[in-house]
Parts: C-alpha cells; sequence; structure tokens
C-alpha cells in the first residue's frame, strides 16, 4: 500500500497535459526501469511494456496518464506543483494501480505475455487511436484488454461493471454564424448574428426531443458562445462550440443531418453563411458479454454496485474496435473524508485504501486468466 501511495502523491505532483507529458513519462520510465523491465516509447510520450510469457497471446493492462487544465483547490503536501494543471480525473491512481500490478507481476512467470500500456492524451485528442496507428496491436496479439475508472458517484471500494454500451460516443462540433456588422441605431443595414445564433440554439435543441426515438439516449450541448465587439454594433461573426453523445452510430449520424439541415434553413432564411464544422469523434464504451460475464464471475455480489451507462467519453473504445478489452469503474466516493466532489472538478481527490483494491481486481482478473 505504501508504495502505490507513494506512486500516486508523486505524479499527482507533475500533472502534465495531452501528450506534453515529460516528466511524466520519466518518472513512469524510471519506475519500470526500476522493476527490471526494458519499457519503450511510444505515442510520443506512451510508454509500453512487454513481459514474455509461455505462449505469445497477451493480456493487457492500461492506464491513462495526462492530467487536466484545471486549478488544484486542495491543500496538501502532494498537491499539484503546476498552477492551472491537476490530476483531477484520477490518472494518477490509475499510473499507480498498473504500476502496482506490474512490481507484482515482474518476478512472476506466466503462461500468457503481458502488456502493460501507459498512454498520453485521453482527455484529447486520443492517444489511445496514436498508439494503434503506430501499430501495437500488429507488434503484439492481446487476448483481452482491461482498463479501469475512478469514479466519485460510487461508494469508495465499489467496482461497476456494464455489459454492453458503458459509456457514449461523442463528438465535438464547431458553428460559426457569419451575418455583417451595422451600427446599432441602423439594425437594418446589417445581418443580426447574435438573433441568427439565438435562434440556432433554440432550435438546435428540438433535435433530441423531436428528431431521436425517446428510447434512445442523446445529449447535444451547447457550452460555449462567443462574439460581438461593443454593445452598440450589430455583431459580425458569433461562434459556438458543442458536443453531441449518444451510443447508437444510426442516432449519431440523425443529429449531424439536423444540425446541417437546421443551419442551412436558417442561413437560407437570413441571408447569411453558417459553418458547421464536426471534429474528431471517440466511439462508444461497449463492453463485450464475454468479458463481462467472465469479471462478473469473479467479484463477489458485496463488492459490485449497479450504475446505469454513461454519458462521459473515453478513448478506451479505440482499443474495443481492435480486440476484446473491459472497461470498469472504481468507486471512490467517501463523505466522512469529504470526497464528495465529481471528476474534473479542483477538488477531486480520493481516499488512496482504493487502489489496493484496484490493484486486487487486475490481480484477480490474470490470475483467472491463467487457468
Amino acid at each position: 500500500m505504501n508504495q502505490l501511495k507513494t506512486w500516486r502523491r508523486e505524479l499527482h505532483q507533475i500533472p502534465e497535459l495531452s501528450f506534453d507529458l515529460p516528466k511524466t513519462h520519466a518518472y513512469v520510465f524510471k519506475a519500470l526501469k526500476a522493476m527490471g523491465y526494458e519499457p519503450f516509447t511510444m505515442a510520443k510520450t506512451g510508454i509500453i511494456v512487454y513481459k514474455e510469457g509461455l505462449i505469445k497471446e497477451a493480456i493487457a493492462f492500461r492506464a491513462d496518464m495526462d492530467a487536466l487544465p484545471i486549478q488544484e483547490e486542495i491543500t496538501s503536501e502532494h498537491r499539484s506543483s503546476r498552477p492551472g494543471m491537476m490530476h483531477a480525473c484520477g490518472h494518477d491512481g490509475h499510473m499507480a494501480m498498473v504500476l502496482g500490478l506490474a512490481d507484482w507481476a515482474k518476478d512472476k512467470t506466466f503462461k500468457h505475455s503481458l502488456l502493460f500500456v501507459f498512454q498520453p492524451a485521453e482527455e484529447g485528442p486520443g492517444g489511445a487511436r496514436q498508439l494503434i496507428e503506430e501499430g501495437l496491436f500488429e507488434q503484439y496479439k492481446v487476448k483481452a484488454m482491461f482498463g479501469l475508472h475512478l469514479y466519485p458517484n460510487l461508494k469508495s471500494g465499489q467496482l461497476a461493471l456494464i455489459k454492453g454500451p458503458m459509456m457514449a460516443q461523442t463528438n465535438e462540433f464547431d458553428l460559426v454564424v457569419h451575418g455583417r456588422s451595422a451600427h446599432g441605431a441602423q439594425p437594418h443595414l446589417g445581418v443580426d448574428a447574435m438573433v441568427i445564433q439565438a435562434q440556432l440554439v433554440l432550435a438546435l435543441q428540438s433535435i433530441v426531443s423531436r428528431s431521436v426515438n425517446p428510447l434512445d439516449a442523446a445529449v447535444l450541448t451547447l457550452g460555449t458562445i462567443q462574439g460581438g465587439e461593443a454593445r452598440n454594433i450589430i455583431p459580425q461573426q458569433i461562434e459556438l462550440k458543442g458536443t453531441i453523445r449518444c451510443f447508437s452510430p444510426k442516432v449519431f449520424e440523425t443529429i449531424k443531418e439536423r444540425i446541417n439541415a437546421i443551419t442551412q434553413g436558417l442561413a437560407h432564411a437570413y441571408s447569411c453563411k453558417i459553418e458547421v464544422i464536426f471534429k474528431a469523434s471517440y466511439p462508444p464504451v461497449i463492453n463485450p458479454e464475454g468479458l463481462y460475464t467472465m469479471v462478473d464471475s469473479i467479484i463477489d455480489d458485496s463488492e459490485k454496485s449497479i450504475i446505469d451507462p454513461m454519458m462521459f467519453a473515453e478513448d478506451f473504445s479505440y482499443y474495443q474496435a481492435q480486440v476484446p478489452a473491459f472497461f470498469a469503474m472504481l468507486g471512490v466516493r467517501n463523505e466522512a473524508l469529504d470526497h464528495i466532489y465529481p471528476l474534473h472538478h479542483g477538488r477531486f481527490n480520493f481516499d488512496e485504501s482504493v487502489l489496493e483494491i484496484g490493484l486486487d481486481y487486475y490481480q484477480r482478473i490474470l490470475e483467472h486468466l491463467e487457468r
């Protein structure tokens, strides 16, 4: 336990973003070398460790490495040393658990080969995809892959296992309304991008309620609106940024089609131009039934909680498109310790005893697959 806690706390102090992880990479690389492994780098700052077994088929375990551009609000000895950056999504804990698994496995002989994957850029733009594009699964034959995420909505120490759809497909999109600027006293000489964006926001919010089957889950969120120069000037341009989240590719296409139709209609009605820019998306996390059944069989009922599928996104889904892969949640909510804050919050924290539970979870999976 002490070593798990040390890894987590020291990693918590050096948060870094996306693929730009020099200190995190150096720390994890050094720890793995000290265990006797020969780690190597992929995806800029990702780290791969391969432990050869009696057969080439490998069992893989993944930990994400990147932090968030969030100011930490907790005062502690191991708080973030970098202003405006924080491990507010538990990735420091994820790394500690997989380091613990690698340390436990180092002197043991296994039938299967083992693959420990330390992945950058889970928070964006998608380190899993980069690892795959660089040939991770061409180099290694992976029988099954496992990942785990800390979750403050769930009682500390409880495991949440979901069969089938678990996390949503997500897509970011930008909208740019191009009007024509004019003096506020002469609005008839302009094309008011502000009025158009107001109509656009309301119209887009009708998509899920009127174009998507009520039995299909979907969320369309507009999170930022930027534009305008002064209170008495008709704005020439307004930019909106949003996200789409759903579980079904068919629903996703429906929402995209409706966004395009609505923007084209408003552009025609107001004699303006509206740009629609869809960015890269994360696929949905869908746990295969076979791996769910296996994992469920080795976890006691007292250790499990039932939760509904979530609208969060996770690039673990890219692995699932390549190999059988299972993702679970590990609860960290503890009201007595004030561990009640959500992921991506400046006061997110967790009881480090859950690191042992996560390590035990991975060990049980590996021991079961070795039978």
